[in-house]
């Protein structure tokens, strides 16, 4: 991809190297906002047969409670559909009421009209416009719409390159052959997806269906190909985009990708709900994704979670391994305060802590750190200063060093973050 020599970029000063948002309309998810000027929204999607509405509500619950703001449920068969009443039943006993969103390939037409309760109850519907049908496209397509105006719900219309519309794809790579320059497959297919994403949303509209009612996605599995389509589909819609690589993978290459693929487009204000789609390891924890996309758009500065704790690498310095531990012990403290702080200590996300190793950046460190804790390096005297917005508040030795430290937490986050009054 070429971009502009560093002679073309402009200047830009402190304000203008912050992410400018490009704007959409705004669509309610059940209460959630997304688009405009508002936060860019976290999703996830469960992997359970949504048939067993026990684990399903225990899963949408646990990633409900790591953050995720949407949760996606396949609903691919009777008894899935059949399961929706149930599992938002569970839900609401349980406290949560995080708007559950029902993905549909093959034959949502059939199964959203079948079960009009679970059409009623469920807060948005996915639409795969390349698995509709190919004989009956339009209908079927207009029929799930006309479910949606119906019951006052949006849409995603969902394209992916691993079900895209065949008949669209191959009336492009047809019209290519014949051109005296044709383009390499990669932006037919490209140019396929944003067809397929745009003339739907267009089919929806002429069906009745409410501009602001609409979300788009047009998802890929390689990051520079996620950039290319979501340029070239951001330039020409206003609706909301829904960013993610689709199989991102497994572990670190699934994290890394993901990163990588969502940070340059929401760095350039493209993207309005993101979801990071992890493969978990077996027995893995699905809420994994949900921490992923968090600190990714808390590492691109738009919106906060957690508080984050900066921790250097180590090298012959730090040949204790004390210092990382630590980090770990902090960070988890901070996670598992998280759901009361969250309640009683609003701003609390924004705190920036440092655990530090030695003394060639751990003071600095420490100092630019809301609250930070320099520890004593290898052959260095073992103290560790602590610094409280910018300057020494006192030093801990001993062994009881890391219960003391959390103790100061609390008073910090007690002082700075008061609780509402009344």
């Amino acid at each position: 991809m070429s971009g502009p020599t560093a002679a073309e970029r402009p200047t830009a000063g402190p304000d203008d190297l912050r992410p400018t948002r490009r704007p959409t309309v705004t669509v309610d998810v059940g209460g959630v906002l997304v688009g405009g000027d508002h936060p860019i929204v976290v999703q996830s999607m469960t992997n359970t047969d949504t048939a067993d509405a026990d684990a399903t509500a225990l899963q949408v619950a646990q990633l409900a409670h790591a953050g995720s703001e949407l949760v996606r449920v396949t609903v691919n068969t009777e008894a899935a559909a059949a399961a929706v009443p149930e599992i938002v039943g569970k839900l609401h006993r349980l406290g949560v009421d995080v708007p559950m969103i029902g993905d549909f390939h093959y034959n949502g037409h059939i199964l959203l009209v079948k079960y009009p309760e679970t059409a009623r109850l469920l807060a948005k519907y996915r639409i795969n416009p390349g698995n509709v049908g190919a004989k009956r496209h339009d209908e079927h397509f207009k029929t799930i719409v006309r479910v949606a105006i119906d019951n006052d719900k949006p849409v995603r219309i969902g394209v992916n390159w691993g079900s895209l519309d065949q008949q669209l794809l191959t009336e492009l790579m047809d019209a290519n052959a014949r051109h005296d320059d044709p383009r390499d497959s990669r932006d037919v297919m490209i140019e396929a997806m944003i067809q397929s994403a745009v003339r739907s949303a267009e089919l929806a509209e002429a069906t009745g269906l409410p501009h602001d009612r609409m979300i788009l996605s047009a998802k890929v599995s390689g990051v520079r190909d996620l950039v290319d389509v979501y340029r070239r589909l951001a330039a020409l819609t206003d609706l909301p985009l829904h960013l993610g690589l689709t199989e991102a993978g497994l572990g670190m290459k699934g994290t890394v990708a993901s990163a990588a693929g969502l940070a340059i487009l929401l760095n350039e204000g493209i993207g309005d709900t993101i979801r990071v789609s992890l493969t978990p390891a077996p027995g893995g924890d699905r809420t994994e994704e949900v921490l992923v996309a968090q600190q990714v758009l808390q590492s691109l500065g738009l919106r906060s979670f957690l508080p984050q704790v900066s921790a250097c690498p180590g090298c012959g310095r730090t040949t204790s391994t004390f210092f990382q531990e630590m980090a770990q012990q902090i960070q988890d403290y901070l996670r598992d305060r998280m759901p009361e702080w969250r309640e009683t200590h609003r701003g609390v996300e924004d705190l920036r802590v440092a655990v530090m190793g030695c003394v060639v950046n751990g003071p600095g460190e420490s100092k630019h750190a809301d609250i930070g804790i320099s520890l004593p390096g290898t052959f260095e005297e073992p103290v560790a200063p602590v610094f409280i917005d910018g300057r020494l508040d006192r030093t801990l030795r001993g062994e009881g060093l890391v219960d003391e430290f959390k103790e100061i937490l609390e008073s910090y986050v007690t002082r700075r973050y008061p609780a509402p009054a009344g």
